[in-house]
């Protein structure tokens, strides 16, 4: 693709790097075939490519944003399938995030917009804000059609029944390897997952033990900066991601890691890109050196190595998530392990499309999400599971609250196969 920016322009990192991406497009479509947004939507403006001239457009001329290439980003997922299949390697993830920085900085949204946004943005990264607005959701339920809002509506359905009870195991702290000790490593305990499923990293943590990894929940750590990141809120997703940075590398620095373990695909995404994040700032190295020790809690399980299990009587649908197959490209490891400790392991059709969770997409489109969701759920019952894995809350939350099977994280089965207690989800509805 021909662009024409300028020198001045090109003198900024971000645009010099979106006129990078959008010169390596070849308009070739590819990406249409496999975006979710199209596939529903029927809008070329709806498609990667429609969005990259959209974008394009944008940057080149140094304008704000208008109305109309804010309703097209906005409802981009950022599921990045696009990047999976284009053949020319368009970095599409690099340029919406540059244009949806561009679009906080420069377009003033309606209020109410304003409003949704900039509460989601306070309360989802931090647990104890999450767990006082998942009991007010709790309260509000029985009168949520009263709600003016379709996307009010969304965040009160979405909001679990019950809300777990709080984890010690997420304070700072080491937990000792319980057998020959192989590996040491941080695990990221997540932000929304603290308050909305404690048991994924009480799992996690049981697992590493037993395969003999010491596991440091480092001081300091919190919110990876994703949920921010994708709404443009660029000084807030820095901070978060910052501080991070700091809490990892006194451990590296200290005891040493050999590892970062995240548990939710879509925080390992945006960990392994924390490189490209600082790439123009001091913490440049110290990032670059930690986006290197990220890695998936199936990466670990595969280097590390599972015991083969026997055959177990119970068909598991896995619902690849989009930050883990096409943000990280980690297709087979999931499956791969669930196998190896007995499970008879399904997968649904399509399965490469996003099931509408996307961060807070579920909460700031629902009616699309909503039909993302009922064809993902069609595709994997279809396959007569009794249990649904997937590696990402977020694509748990979406799915647990339409599934007529339990849905749990491929962790927790992988535990309970090992050794540990069968899942909650499975315990309930048995």
């Amino acid at each position: 693709m021909q662009t024409h920016f300028t020198e001045a322009q090109l003198a900024d990192p971000g645009v010099a790097r979106a006129n990078e991406i959008l010169r390596s497009c070849v308009h070739c479509g590819f990406c249409t075939a496999t975006c979710p947004t199209y596939q529903v939507l029927g809008d070329e403006l709806d498609s990667p490519r429609g969005r990259i001239y959209l974008i394009k457009d944008m940057l080149e001329a140094g304008r704000p944003a208008d109305a109309q290439t804010v309703k097209h980003v906005d409802r981009c997922l950022s599921c990045l399938s696009c990047m999976t299949t284009c053949p020319s390697g368009v970095h599409y993830m690099h340029l919406v995030d540059h244009a949806r920085v561009h679009i906080e900085k420069t377009y003033r949204r309606p209020w109410v917009d304003r409003m949704l946004r900039n509460v989601l943005a306070f309360v989802l990264p931090h647990p104890g804000r999450m767990r006082l607005a998942l009991l007010g959701a709790k309260i509000i339920r029985p009168f949520r059609r009263l709600l003016p809002d379709a996307r009010l509506r969304a965040m009160v359905e979405m909001a679990p029944k019950t809300i777990p009870p709080v984890s010690r195991n997420d304070d700072p702290q080491v937990f000792a390897a319980t057998a020959p000790r192989r590996m040491r490593v941080a695990l990221l305990t997540g932000c929304a997952q603290k308050a909305l499923n404690t048991d994924i990293n009480d799992a996690t943590i049981r697992l590493l033990r037993r395969l003999g990894c010491e596991v440091v929940v480092a001081k300091g750590q919190g919110c990876c900066g994703a949920l921010t990141h994708h709404m443009g809120k660029e000084d807030q997703a820095h901070s978060a991601a910052a501080a991070n940075i700091h809490a990892w590398m006194a451990e590296r620095r200290g005891a040493g890691l050999d590892a970062v373990v995240i548990n939710t695909s879509g925080c390992g995404t945006t960990v392994k890109d924390y490189g490209h994040m600082f790439r123009n700032d001091p913490l440049a190295a110290d990032a670059a050196e930690i986006a290197g020790l990220a890695k998936d809690i199936s990466e670990v399980l595969a280097q590390i190595g599972l015991p083969q299990g026997a055959p177990r009587e119970m068909r598991v649908a896995y619902h690849a998530a989009c930050s883990l197959q096409h943000g990280q490209q980690i297709k087979s490891a999931p499956k791969d392990l669930l196998k190896r400790v007995g499970y008879e392991v399904v997968e649904p059709a399509d399965s490469h499309l996003c099931c509408g969770s996307a961060g807070t997409y579920n909460l700031l489109q629902p009616e699309i999400s909503a039909q993302l969701k009922a064809r993902k759920l069609a595709t994997l019952e279809a396959k007569a599971p009794q249990v649904i894995a997937a590696g990402n809350i977020g694509c748990m939350m979406q799915l647990g609250s339409g599934a007529s099977v339990p849905v749990v994280h491929t962790v927790e089965l992988l535990d309970w196969a090992t050794g540990g207690p069968m899942p909650r989800a499975l315990h309930e509805s048995a």
